[in-house]
């Protein structure tokens, strides 16, 4: 495959690796993550550093675990080229393109940019906080998936920004989409319930992931639990399931 025609942008990055996807609808597709860097949000339970840095870590080869540094902010022309050669190596081993962080949305004037040309090298899949609802309208015609976080205050630490959820669920529905809530044993049955009633109200035909928190590697939510809580939330919103991480159990990235 050729590179595309490149426009000369350059964005912060954290991390460009391979691996499989650990959480929500896709668990065990192979994806290339592309990790950006900032944040709009400080939950308590993030596990990923996202302060900018003056070098971004790019795997040597997909899955080899060897990577090098490449200076910040990265120009879209190495990346494209990196991905191309990736694809070329192996071209049925990638699903999709998984944009995460941090909060991607926040550098959706680079994004702008950036999709048209990397789309055309496999698909996109956003991962994202589900907050930046304005910036998700600019970009919606370039993604293929979307994983929103619906940020629950009992694990996150914050109020839960649930007309901002809303919102942005109206747009993230015109693609394949699904809604995941980390859940912890301390969380109240009554913000889940309101979560299955905002997706089912907003989306009713997407999915409602409820992921327990992890806590040094193990579930952190006892399987009584979680069979309470799914019984509860079903009643609202039937399309739900419970997937937890399961990229840590393994030890994957």
């Amino acid at each position: 495959m050729p590179v595309p025609a490149i426009p000369p942008t350059e964005a912060p990055l954290l991390e460009v690796f391979s691996s499989i996807q650990g959480e929500g609808l896709l668990v065990g597709c192979r994806q290339v993550f592309l990790r950006f860097a900032l944040c709009n949000l400080d939950c308590a339970y993030c596990d990923t550093p996202y302060a900018p840095t003056p070098e971004c870590r790019i795997e040597d080869a997909p899955g080899s675990g060897v990577f090098r540094g490449l200076a910040n902010p990265v120009p879209l022309e190495i990346l494209a080229g990196i991905l191309c050669r990736w694809h070329q190596e192996a071209p049925q081993m990638h699903h999709s393109l998984s944009l995460t962080g941090g909060e991607p949305l926040l550098q959706a004037n680079v994004l702008g940019e950036w999709l048209p040309v990397l789309r055309q090298i496999m698909p996109i899949y956003l991962e994202t906080n589900g907050t930046l609802a304005a910036s998700l309208e600019t970009l919606i015609d370039h993604l293929d998936w979307i994983s929103m976080d619906l940020k629950l205050a009992s694990v996150s630490g914050c109020p839960t920004p649930w007309a901002a959820h809303r919102e942005f669920l109206s747009i993230a529905r015109r693609r394949q989409c699904y809604v995941k809530a980390v859940i912890g044993e301390e969380t109240p049955a009554s913000e889940v319930l309101r979560a299955a009633r905002l997706v089912h109200e907003t989306a009713p035909e997407v999915v409602l992931v409820l992921q327990p928190l992890t806590r040094n590697g193990q579930i952190g939510v006892c399987a009584s639990t979680l069979l309470d809580l799914q019984r509860q939330a079903s009643a609202i919103h039937a399309n739900l399931r419970i997937i937890p991480q399961t990229h840590r159990f393994v030890g994957l990235l």
